[in-house]
């Protein structure tokens, strides 16, 4: 299993494409999408499924487009932030700080997660762990297979998420990170939202806030 990362300009916000023998899985499709579909089209594979770790705008600039012009695949997303996707205010794109911006109206997911529980699509093995604090629905995923972790916005590179926008809640994020993120194997890779990635090793050494 290959995965691969595009660095959006809009926030500097990472996309992941996980790819297998035969499918893709599309991860938090940001602000560039003539880059994510140059990629997809190069890799000439069907998406599976889109997964979103969170519903931040610049997290899901480009789901539509991707959706349009790859077969409509199916969306997955946490249930506390699934009605974000088509409402600006809260997915922060029709704040008054980002008049600068078209506000971000997204089709609603077809799928909602299912925490902790084994996911097996298309020869993708993967778990959701919720990881709120950054924001109410944020999850990570887990592909044991792989040994890695994608964080979301809970866990960077010697850092952690913010907590002042709304929903955040700095307590919980800690909780998060530490009880589901913190507990997995030391060498599992993480790969942010932002930034470069990690391992849980390096975090629960060298993190300040941890």
């Amino acid at each position: 299993m290959n995965i691969h990362k595009i660095i959006n300009p809009v926030a500097y916000e990472n996309t992941y494409i996980i790819e297998n023998d035969n499918y893709l899985l599309v991860i938090d499709p940001g602000s560039d999408f003539n880059t994510i579909q140059n990629k997809l089209i190069t890799l000439a594979k069907p998406i599976s499924a889109i997964l979103l770790t969170h519903t931040h705008y610049d997290h899901i600039m480009s789901l539509e487009a991707v959706r349009r012009h790859f077969g409509h695949p199916p969306v997955y997303v946490s249930e506390p932030e699934a009605s974000w996707l088509y409402t600006p205010v809260d997915n922060l794109s029709g704040l008054p700080r980002h008049d600068d911006m078209e506000d971000i109206i997204a089709h609603p997911a077809e799928e909602i997660f299912y925490l902790k529980q084994d996911y097996h699509i298309d020869g993708f093995h993967f778990q959701v762990l919720p990881t709120p604090g950054h924001s109410i629905g944020g999850v990570s995923f887990v592909f044991p297979d792989a040994d890695m972790v994608l964080t979301g916005d809970a866990l960077f590179r010697e850092t952690i998420g913010r907590t002042d926008l709304p929903t955040g809640n700095m307590e919980q994020l800690l909780h998060s990170i530490k009880t589901q993120l913190l507990t997995l194997p030391k060498h599992y890779t993480a790969y942010p939202g932002h930034g470069p990635e990690t391992t849980i090793s390096h975090e629960k050494n060298f993190n300040p806030f941890l």
